[in-house]
């Protein structure tokens, strides 16, 4: 009859707290194989080698979460696609890092007194940045069945050959990496960005990348603060531009009406620049109808509607101050769930303001969900991101 261990011996064999063992019990990872006379926990040899998957998981960074998961599948292509993620995970943490220390340096290279004011713009750069870090793997986990949402933007631009691009902000650049090959012939690109954004790596992937681009495609890159009345000097004698790209700046501009205004003389007129933000939510649509089905007020998604509605009314008319005509183009994008708790999460994430109110509401939302899950296999939410396109003429 095979020994079975207890839980202070599976411990000392796997080299981890018997505490950790109690949570990975709690969060369904590791369960007893039996209990003694005394109610005590109780291992086998399986169970020891189901430890030993989930302490070296944890050391490569997977949380317990995306461990439960994997323990469940199991498939080879499961586990090869979910490495490569943590690999990429992995390699941006590292970045992050890299950042975060020449964000320092160049601050104690001023030279001048420094102040908790510098401290606090090295919090608030490093924040903005792991902020959007977490946006960007929460919409890969849970759309990785869909088009690449850059591949869907990118069609939604339908740029022509020999076109010039100016992409203002342009970041880490997955709008050109996930298109690659699919850049039209002749395409003369210019980003702008700052040193010590993702656009540091985006220099790298040029120069190890160039030789793969379409015949006649080039891409620029220019490191300068888009803040600064001379980088528009710059650009302006550049020349004018078929299409000039301006997404996801709204929150890492202080003046973003300031980039429209510049972005309107560089336009070719027959050109169009492709602009993002103030979005009414698609999802607020659906959350209602789902609190309304569990019995409970939904009062606080019609002020968040209400308040979405004003600021896109207020940029649709900053927008025709510079543009004479501003189309509005919707992209669709399809989020799949199959754990209830992470549609709670996501809707306490997305009404920050009213998190108490969910917590409250949080038994119900639950219920509801883990039901059209068991139902449907998944639950799915459709995403609509706004842009807008604006035209001279």
């Amino acid at each position: 009859m095979e020994k079975k261990m207890t839980s202070g011996e599976m411990a000392k064999k796997a080299g981890v707290s018997q505490k950790a063992i109690r949570l990975y019990d709690e969060k369904g990872l590791l369960k007893p194989t039996d209990y003694s006379e005394g109610n005590y926990r109780l291992y086998d040899e399986a169970a020891l080698q189901i430890l030993e998957k989930i302490v070296a998981l944890k050391q490569i960074g997977f949380s317990l979460e995306e461990i439960r998961d994997n323990l469940k599948s199991g498939e080879a292509g499961d586990i090869k696609d979910a490495l490569e993620i943590q690999l990429q995970k992995m390699e941006e943490k590292k970045y992050r890092l890299e950042k975060t220390t020449d964000a320092i340096k160049r601050t104690l290279a001023r030279g001048d007194e420094l102040d908790w004011d510098d401290v606090a713009g090295i919090v608030q750069y490093v924040s903005a940045d792991q902020s959007a870090d977490e946006r960007h793997w929460d919409a890969l986990k849970h759309t990785s069945g869909e088009l690449d949402w850059y591949v869907r933007i990118f069609q939604s631009l339908d740029i022509k050959e020999a076109s010039r691009v100016l992409d203002l902000g342009c970041g880490y650049a997955k709008l050109w990496r996930n298109n690659w090959t699919d850049i039209p012939k002749g395409t003369e690109i210019s980003g702008y960005d700052i040193h010590g954004s993702w656009a540091d790596d985006f220099e790298k992937y040029i120069a190890d990348n160039k030789d793969t681009l379409p015949e006649g495609v080039s891409i620029e890159l220019e490191f300068a603060d888009l803040e600064d009345e001379k980088t528009w000097q710059k650009i302006d004698s550049a020349g004018e531009y078929d299409l000039v790209v301006a997404h996801y700046l709204d929150s890492e501009i202080k003046n973003i009406e300031a980039i429209v205004a510049h972005a309107s003389r560089v336009v070719a007129e027959d050109g169009v620049f492709s602009f993002n933000g103030a979005n009414v939510a698609n999802w607020n649509n659906i959350f209602k109808e789902v609190i309304k089905a569990i019995g409970e007020d939904a009062s606080f998604i019609d002020e968040t509607v209400d308040k979405q509605t004003l600021k896109r009314n207020e940029y649709i008319a900053m927008m025709q101050k510079y543009f004479a005509m501003v189309e509005s183009v919707l992209l669709p994008n399809y989020w799949h769930y199959t754990e209830a708790k992470e549609i709670v999460d996501k809707m306490k994430d997305y009404y920050k303001d009213y998190e108490k109110t969910i917590a409250r509401y949080e038994d119900k939302l639950l219920d509801y969900f883990k039901e059209k899950i068991e139902n449907d296999g998944e639950y799915v939410l459709e995403a609509r991101s706004q842009f807008w396109h604006c035209y001279k003429k």
